[in-house]
């Protein structure tokens, strides 16, 4: 699923107009039979709905909406923002319809403004301002958004919440942007909706499709992209009936120091889930024992030390390499690591410590392989590209330092992105809170090993390992709930994940 800006949706818009042989204020009563079908779904007629509208298009939605919900028996309050005394065609449009049907709580607030006592059990539905908006909310109509934001009502957007933009809210004004509830997103999401700071301001959203031309839709460049099920399905190989294990790869997992063995555990464990045909875990003397006996199906091969990493591996005889899970940050380890990079001419994943290494010998970073691929959560990211203030910020800086190294950068968080070296960025929508536990990472890691060695690329080894690992989370929290589920639970859960992308039609 693409995510276009603000100023292409207006665009798409424009376009089903005049292609499709539709007119715009019947473009608008399609989407406002879905908002009104989205609201009585989850609301019967016990509750007050308040509609606030602007006099934009967003506001002719919500008064189309206001309309409907009448007509189906519903206490509908409607307060239209005129204070300029201009409304969009289709707002005014709606206006006159409202008052042809006989709708009898219409407020036009053209200076003064006598708010309604709002309380928990109304519904605000809240269309003062849409993705046209291109500056931060201010005077009457901010003091309209705290004022809604300051009652007990549920909140419903359409399309945005009020004051939201779709993409850089670096120079926004927080306490002007309504929080709302659900945001019922027209056709596409926006790009905001994905950054953990507006969490409490977006809500749950929803997407819904009123038709909005598919060839505009397909045609239309942008770097932003929602993973789905049937792309990831797409993309996976079939195995042949006469294949062996030197069909899917020998695999390279340098893990884990004295004290950290779990991690190379988990990541051994996690690779060999997801169809290697051979692995070796490189890792200190101390951990032979404990990683043999806990992943018999690998081969253990020893460091030079006791205690960490020290030594670069040949790499003849393997098709990936991944470095990194608990390693630890040994200046030895460090010089290691940048030793085994040096001689790289395989696939490469670099994880965690591997990657934390590179705060502090930040010249070094040109020394990492071309189309490597980085799986950095938003800590190890900062620490080598610096402090962002927001997720724009931190993605742009992101897309800047995949551009620069030539790699792949896996950043990892409620809606992990893949951001490939030509500014495309895959954001994914599996996975749950429950899996923000200690070793998540360490899986991710061999899922990606594992797909590298049986030869997928690199952007593809991202996009499937992603969405695998966060579906698996999602079934192992059907088993054990959030609170409870563990980097082993995720483990757990992928042969079920794996069965479910593979054998769902």
């Amino acid at each position: 699923m693409k995510i276009l800006n603000c100023k292409q949706q207006k665009e798409a818009d424009a376009y089903t107009i005049e292609h499709e042989g539709i007119l715009s204020i019947n473009l608008m009563e399609k989407a406002a039979g879905m908002l009104t079908e989205a609201i009585t779904r989850r609301w019967d007629k016990s509750h007050r709905i308040v509609v606030f509208a602007g006099p934009g298009n967003n506001g002719g939605d919500a008064l189309a909406v206001a309309r409907m919900l009448f007509l189906k028996n519903y206490t509908v309050e409607v307060y239209l923002f005129n204070i300029t005394g201009v409304l969009s065609d289709d707002c005014m449009k709606n206006v006159q319809r409202l008052q042809e049907c006989g709708f009898p709580n219409y407020h036009e607030i053209s200076n003064s403004f006598d708010p309604p006592q709002l309380t928990k059990d109304d519904i605000v539905i809240d269309g003062l301002f849409g993705s046209g908006l291109n500056k931060p909310l201010s005077g009457g109509f901010a003091s309209v958004v705290k004022y809604i934001n300051a009652s007990q009502a549920t909140v419903v957007s359409i399309d945005l919440p009020s004051g939201l933009m779709g993409e850089d809210n670096s120079n926004n004004i927080r306490q002007n942007i309504i929080r709302a509830d659900l945001t019922l997103s027209i056709q596409l999401p926006k790009l905001s909706f994905l950054f953990a700071e507006n969490e409490d301001i977006v809500g749950e959203w929803k997407v819904l499709d009123i038709g909005i031309s598919k060839n505009f839709i397909e045609e239309a460049s942008t770097p932003y992209f929602i993973t789905e099920a049937n792309e990831i399905r797409q993309l996976i190989k079939p195995r042949s009936r006469f294949a062996h294990k030197g069909n899917f790869g020998h695999g390279l997992l340098i893990a884990g120091s004295y004290g950290m063995a779990g991690a190379s555990i988990l990541a051994a464990r996690a690779c060999l889930r997801s169809g290697i045909g051979l692995l070796t875990v490189h890792t200190p003397v101390r951990n032979h024992d404990i990683v043999q006996t806990s992943v018999p199906e690998a081969m253990v091969q020893n460091d030079v030390h006791e205690l960490y990493f020290a030594e670069p591996v040949d790499l003849d005889n393997f098709q990936a390499l991944a470095i990194g899970p608990g390693i630890g940050q040994e200046e030895e380890t460090a010089l290691a690591t940048f030793d085994q990079l040096k001689e790289c001419f395989i696939p490469l994943v670099l994880d965690a410590d591997a990657l934390n290494v590179f705060s502090t010998h930040r010249n070094y970073l040109n020394r990492i392989p071309k189309r490597t691929i980085l799986t950095p959560h938003i800590g190890e990211l900062e620490r080598i590209i610096g402090r962002c203030n927001n997720s724009f910020e931190r993605l742009t800086k992101a897309k800047e330092l995949s551009a620069y190294l030539q790699c792949y950068i896996v950043l990892k968080g409620a809606y992990t992105v893949v951001i490939t070296p030509e500014g495309n960025c895959y954001f994914n929508q599996t996975g749950n809170p429950g899996m923000a536990t200690g070793g998540s990472g360490d899986v991710l890691t061999g899922i990606i090993l594992a797909l590298l060695s049986q030869g997928y690329s690199q952007e593809n080894a991202c996009r499937i390992a992603v969405y695998v690992h966060g579906l698996a989370g999602d079934i192992a929290r059907k088993r054990v709930g959030e609170i409870s589920l563990t980097a082993g639970d995720i483990i757990e859960a992928l042969p079920e994940a794996w069965k479910n992308i593979t054998e769902t039609k």
